[in-house]
């Protein structure tokens, strides 16, 4: 592969990286409150474990790891019951957690919960996988005739891609943080828990429907 090729498809992984990662589902909402609650390390760190799971994903998708794939799919049901049910636990967490308006100190054990919640949070979420399998068709790449190594050079961009979405929302969040009282904090609270239950509720009912 020419080097021109080989930064096509690094680039082309750095979108795809990005389009997954910014619509604004339950681990945004979740990076947005802990960047207000915690600070932006925190809110940074909450969706790079989104990142390293999209990126899973993605490497799934690519090499067509059929085995793995295929038992995502067989265990739809079971990932979105216990994605449902996280979801709904966690939006109550966070409806009822307390404000804080000063720079809450944050330590290892508590940026590795917030990297390991978020990236089994989205790993419950097959639907992923789909997505990039349709990407990856889209781009031509099942028909690139060295379809690993093309994916070993797209892999990483969509890591890339992922990780600058997570640091662009953190960042921008961050600084409207001083200008937000506790008052606001604690609206924001309860809106991110209400919304994050009803992600939890949306998902146990495609379940649901899944398993009829």
């Amino acid at each position: 592969m020419t080097f021109v090729f080989e930064l096509e498809l690094l680039i082309k992984g750095i979108i795809i990286g990005f389009a997954v990662a910014a619509p604004v589902g339950p681990i945004g909402i979740l990076t947005i409150k802990r960047t207000l609650n915690e600070g932006r390390l925190s809110g940074f760190v909450t969706g790079m474990g989104a990142a390293f799971a999209d990126t899973l994903y993605g490497m799934v998708a690519g090499f067509s790891i059929t085995v793995v794939s295929s038992f995502l799919i067989t265990q739809q049901f079971w990932l979105e019951l216990i994605g449902g049910f996280f979801l709904i636990v966690l939006g109550a967490v966070t409806y009822f957690s307390k404000p804080k308006i000063k720079k809450t100190a944050i330590n290892n054990k508590g940026l590795l919960y917030n990297l390991i919640s978020t990236f089994f949070l989205t790993l419950t979420n097959p639907a992923t996988i789909f997505s990039f399998i349709a990407i990856f068709a889209g781009i031509g790449l099942g028909s690139v005739k060295a379809t690993h190594p093309s994916t070993l050079i797209i892999i990483p961009g969509v890591f890339v891609g992922a990780s600058l979405w997570w640091l662009t929302l953190s960042y921008f969040v961050s600084i409207f943080k001083s200008k937000i009282t506790l008052d606001h904090l604690f609206w924001i609270n309860r809106l991110s828990g209400i919304i994050i239950f009803l992600f939890g509720l949306i998902a146990l009912y495609l379940s649901i429907n899944t398993k009829k």
